[in-house]
C-alpha cells in the first residue's frame, strides 16, 4: 500500500531519524532510500524546512499535527521553494512510543501563494476590526476586557490581559522575593473552557508569576515569548507555580504566546494567550498579529491607565475637600451627598459647606467650579477656603459673592464657578440666599410640600462682572432646605426649567429623616446623571425660641 500511493511516506524514530521511506518520498525528495536510513531530517536536507518542534509535540502528547514545510531538496528542478503540507501521527507498541509515520503531500506554490495571502487578509481584518471594538471607553478594566474578548476564540482560545498595579488608589499588598505581582484585568476563554479557567482567579485577581518564568521574561526583555509545550519543564515556565503544571496538562494546554503591553517606553503589562486540545499550535506569524495587537490596545490602554490616575487624584482630593461639614448648632441638622457619575467620567469641581457665624446664624455654600479633573478639584478647593474666610465679616450673601468674584479675579483662578449662598438665622426663622449662576433653592415643608425658590440670579464668579442680589425667605423650624448642583437635573434632551421644575414634587419620607430624603432624591433623579452631583439638605429643628 505505502509503495503504490503518490504521497510521501515515512516512519520516524523518536530521535527523528529516519527509519523507513517509501517509493513517492524517495522521488520527492532525490535521495534513495538506503541514504535516508538512520539520519534525522534535518541532517539529510539541510535546505528544507521543517517543524521539527510539531514532530515533538506529537511524541510527547500523541495528539496528530498537521505540519508543513517549505524549502529545497536534491530533486528540485527549479530555483524557487517547494512547499509541503503533511500529517503526522505517533507510533505505538505495547503501550511504548516507537516513532512518528509522516505522510507528505506537495503544495503547489500558487495554492500555497493564495492560502498564505488568504491569512494575511484574515488578520488585517482582524486588526482593523480591532480599532473599532477595544478602547471604546476611558476605563482601563473595560478596556483589558475588550482585549480578551476579541482575541478568543479568533487568536485563542484562553486570553489574560495582566498589568501592574495602579500607583495610587487601592493598596496592594508587597510581593514576595521571587515573584512578579499583576493584576488580572480582564480575561476570556472559550466556552469549554470558561468554566475551568475561573479557577485561575476572575479580573481583579492578584497573581504572583515565577521570575524566571515567561510572563517575567516577557517583561523584562519586552519581547514575545512564543512557546510549544511539550514537556513539563517547559509547561512550568508558563505557570504562575508548578503545582498549576498538572492543571494545565489536565486542561490540554499546549501552545503559550506571551507579548508585552508597552506605551511610552513604559511597560503596562501583558496580553498571555494559550491554545489547547486540537487546536493548532501559535505560528511566527501568530506572534506578529498578537503583538501588533498589543501594540495598538496597550495605547489605549495607557490612555485609560492615565486617565484612571488623574480621575483617582481628583476624586481623592474632593472627598479630602469635602469631608463632612461641622454642625453650626445642635439645633441644626445636615446632610449631604457627593455622587461622581461614574469610573469612566472625570470628576468635576462640585463643593458644599456649611460655615458657622455669630448670633446662632450658619452659612450655607453650594457651588460648582467649571471644567473637570485635578485642575477643577484644586480651583474648587481655593473658591471654598476665599468663601470662609469671607464669611467671618458677617457679610450678606450678596456682598460675599461680591467680594469673592474681585478675590477670584486677583488671585488668577482662570476657571469660573457658580455658587448658590443661604445664610440661615434660626431664631428669626428666614434666611438670605445668593447666586452667582447657580440653580434656585427648593424648600421643603411637611405640609405644604416643596417650592422651587424665585431669587435673582446674577453672573457666574470670576467673570468680574458683579451685580449680586440677596432676598430673604421664611426657613422656619422644620423646614428643609434643599441645594444642589446642575449634574441632579441637567439632562441633554431636557431644558433646564423643565427639569428643576420637577423637584417641586419632592417629598419627605416616611420617617422624616434628612438622609432619607437625599437617598430619595438620588434614586429619583440621579440615575441617568451625565455629570457629577452635589446635595445638601438641612433643616432647624424646633424648639424654645429666644426670647
Amino acid at each position: 500500500m505505502f509503495a503504490g500511493t503518490p504521497a510521501g511516506i515515512c516512519v520516524l524514530d523518536t530521535e527523528l531519524r529516519y527509519l523507513y521511506v517509501n517509493p513517492a518520498l524517495e522521488r520527492m525528495n532525490g535521495i534513495p532510500a538506503a541514504d535516508h536510513l538512520g539520519r534525522t531530517v534535518t541532517e539529510l536536507l539541510p535546505e528544507l524546512n521543517v517543524p521539527t518542534d510539531i514532530l515533538r509535540e506529537v511524541l510527547a502528547d500523541g495528539r496528530p499535527r498537521e505540519p508543513t514545510s517549505s524549502g529545497r531538496t536534491p530533486s528540485s528542478d527549479h530555483p524557487g521553494p517547494r512547499f509541503w503540507q503533511g500529517a503526522c501521527h505517533r507510533v505505538e507498541q505495547d503501550g511504548e512510543v516507537r516513532g512518528l509515520v509522516l505522510i507528505m503531500v506537495e503544495v503547489p506554490a500558487p495554492r500555497r501563494r493564495h492560502a498564505e495571502y488568504e491569512r494575511v487578509s484574515r488578520h488585517l481584518s482582524m486588526l482593523d476590526t480591532a480599532a473599532n471594538l477595544i478602547g471604546t471607553t476611558l476605563d482601563l478594566n473595560t478596556t483589558c476586557s475588550e482585549l480578551a474578548d476579541f482575541v478568543v476564540p479568533e487568536l485563542a482560545d484562553v486570553a489574560s490581559v495582566e498589568v501592574f498595579a495602579p500607583d495610587i488608589g487601592t493598596r496592594v499588598r508587597p510581593a514576595p522575593a521571587g515573584v512578579v505581582r499583576l493584576r488580572r484585568a480582564g480575561m476570556a476563554a472559550v466556552p469549554d473552557l470558561a468554566e475551568a479557567v475561573r479557577q485561575f482567579g476572575e479580573p481583579g485577581y492578584y497573581a504572583d508569576y515565577q521570575e524566571d518564568g515567561n510572563i517575567a521574561h516577557c517583561l523584562a526583555t519586552n519581547q514575545p515569548v512564543l512557546q510549544n509545550l511539550t514537556t513539563d519543564d517547559q509547561l512550568s515556565a508558563s505557570a504562575p507555580t508548578p503545582e498549576r503544571v498538572a492543571v494545565y496538562r489536565a486542561l490540554g494546554f499546549h501552545s503559550t504566546c506571551v507579548v508585552p503591553l508597552t506605551a511610552r517606553g513604559r511597560p503596562l503589562g501583558c496580553l498571555a494567550l494559550v491554545r489547547a486540545g486540537d487546536s493548532p499550535a501559535f505560528t511566527e506569524q501568530d506572534v506578529v498579529v498578537a503583538r501588533e495587537l498589543a501594540v495598538r490596545a496597550a495605547v489605549d490602554l495607557d490612555h485609560a491607565r492615565r486617565y484612571t490616575r488623574e480621575h483617582g487624584i481628583a476624586l481623592e482630593l474632593q472627598r479630602a475637600l469635602l469631608s463632612e461639614p461641622r454642625k453650626p448648632h445642635p439645633h441644626v441638622e445636615v446632610a449631604t451627598r457627593y455622587l461622581p457619575v461614574g469610573q469612566g467620567a472625570e470628576v468635576g469641581g462640585d463643593w458644599f459647606d456649611v460655615v458657622p457665624l455669630s448670633d446662632a446664624r450658619h452659612l450655607k455654600v453650594m457651588g460648582d467650579v467649571m471644567g473637570h479633573g485635578v485642575e477643577a478639584a484644586v480651583a474648587m478647593s481655593h473658591y471654598r477656603s476665599m468663601v470662609r474666610l469671607l464669611a467671618q465679616d458677617d457679610l450678606p450673601p450678596h456682598l460675599i459673592l461680591e467680594r469673592l468674584d474681585l478675590m477670584v479675579e486677583k488671585a488668577g483662578i482662570d476657571r469660573a464657578a457658580t455658587c448658590l449662598l443661604a445664610i440661615v438665622d434660626r431664631f428669626r426663622g428666614e434666611c438670605q440666599v445668593a447666586s452667582a449662576g447657580h440653580l434656585p433653592p427648593v424648600f421643603i415643608d411637611r405640609d405644604t410640600g416643596a417650592v422651587v425658590a424665585g431669587i435673582p440670579v446674577g453672573p457666574p464668579l470670576g467673570t468680574g462682572l458683579g451685580g449680586y442680589e440677596s432676598v430673604s425667605l421664611p426657613c422656619g423650624p422644620g423646614t428643609v432646605l434643599f441645594m444642589y448642583t446642575d449634574g441632579l437635573v441637567e439632562r441633554r434632551d431636557e431644558d433646564i426649567d423643565v427639569s428643576v421644575g420637577r423637584l417641586a414634587s419632592l417629598r419627605l419620607p416616611v420617617g422624616g429623616t434628612l438622609e432619607g430624603l437625599l437617598d430619595d432624591v438620588l434614586d429619583r433623579f440621579g440615575r441617568d446623571a451625565t455629570d457629577d452631583i452635589a446635595v445638601l439638605a438641612s433643616r432647624i429643628r424646633s424648639g424654645r425660641a429666644k426670647p
